[in-house]
């Protein structure tokens, strides 16, 4: 048997072990980022709540309402063409009643098979953003609603 076959790995291992001894690897490091923690209760997290804030307002908000709140009082009546207006998403309207599923087929596609006119958002935002904008608009829904919500399965 050779020497080097017997040594170098053994010489490998020593390099190895001492090397991780170090001082670079003793002294701490910047801390890494905390994973984004759901809202109390919640599906989403703050941040995604940020980010859909943005979301809504670029692509929501001129039919739904800076604040989701709708730009109609009678969402269920039926305007001029036949449509029902964008209604309320702020937990006062019926959007609590679908579950996540439903919500993003509807961004997805668009409110056509809702009786609504809303535009297909499926190649417009990316699946993060749809869910942001969720996330945005849910974050109105009170502890009740959004209770009642998941009880008929709403994040499934």
């Amino acid at each position: 048997m050779h020497i080097k076959t017997i040594f170098g790995p053994l010489v490998l291992l020593l390099s190895f072990a001492l090397g991780s001894c170090s001082e670079s690897e003793t002294e701490p490091g910047p801390e890494p980022e905390p994973e984004p923690e759901a809202e109390a209760g919640r599906w989403y997290s703050q941040t995604q709540v940020d980010t859909g804030t943005m979301v809504f307002a670029d692509n929501c908000a001129q039919c739904h309402g800076d604040n989701a709140e709708g730009l109609v009082s009678d969402w269920r009546a039926r305007l001029d063409d036949g449509s029902f207006p964008p209604p309320p998403l702020n937990g006062s309207a019926h959007a609590w009643h679908h579950p996540n599923s439903v919500l993003l087929q509807v961004i997805n596609t668009g409110g056509a098979a809702f009786g609504g006119n809303m535009p297909a958002f499926e190649n417009v935002l990316n699946e993060a953003d749809k869910l942001a904008a969720i996330a945005y608009f849910q974050s109105y829904w009170n502890d009740e609603i959004y209770a009642q919500w998941q009880k008929m399965g709403g994040s499934n």
